[in-house]
């Protein structure tokens, strides 16, 4: 029996903008953070009792303590870097690497078979990623809350097979996150 595709899948967009090519309708990130470590998800927690609740994800802990420490870093990095304010945009590409058995054996063992998943489609789930990032830059001083981010640029989980085709993934697992300050529209001239 043949088969027929139900759809294509294309490339992901790229980031808005690639570093170092900024234009003058896309500025640079006011705040570019490289965090490396797993990415651990932070969202369910379970009842331990005497009225007290846990992580469910043991990797959510290392990996806030992770994004903290590299975020205050890229922080000092910035000369008169002042907490942001205001909405933003927020880029966050989540690298993970690939299991040992999307990869070809033998003298195919640095290639990816083609039956392996093209992006991690599997836990953890990219909505709780994105939680657990955001509290640890809030509690980085990157920004006063969360409910700063009101657009989300460039968001996704992806392999590190990936890196160098993609903006943003890195080579190891972790996560690049970029910030950019949203300011208002100018007065189109007619």
């Amino acid at each position: 029996m043949e088969t027929f595709p139900l759809f294509e899948v294309e490339a992901p967009p790229p980031a808005p903008v690639a570093e170092g090519a900024e234009t003058e309708e896309t500025p640079a990130p006011a705040l570019v953070v490289v965090v490396r470590g797993l990415p651990g998800p932070q969202g369910s927690k379970r009842h331990v009792g005497g009225g007290r609740m846990i992580e469910s994800s043991a990797k959510v802990k290392p990996w806030r303590e992770a994004v903290v420490w590299a975020a205050v870093a890229a922080r000092t990095r910035v000369k008169g870097f002042t907490k942001l304010d205001g909405p933003l945009l927020v880029d966050m590409v989540f690298s993970f690497d690939r299991p040992k058995g999307h990869m070809g054996s033998g003298r195919n063992a640095g290639t990816v078979r083609p039956s392996a998943p093209i992006r991690p489609h599997v836990k953890p789930d990219l909505s709780k990623l994105v939680r657990s990032t955001e509290d640890a830059l809030t509690t980085a001083g990157v920004y006063g809350d969360d409910a700063q981010i009101v657009e989300y640029g460039q968001l996704g989980k992806f392999y590190t097979t990936d890196h160098g085709l993609v903006p943003g993934v890195l080579d190891g697992p972790g996560c690049t996150v970029r910030l950019w300050p949203i300011e208002r529209p100018k007065a189109v001239d007619e």
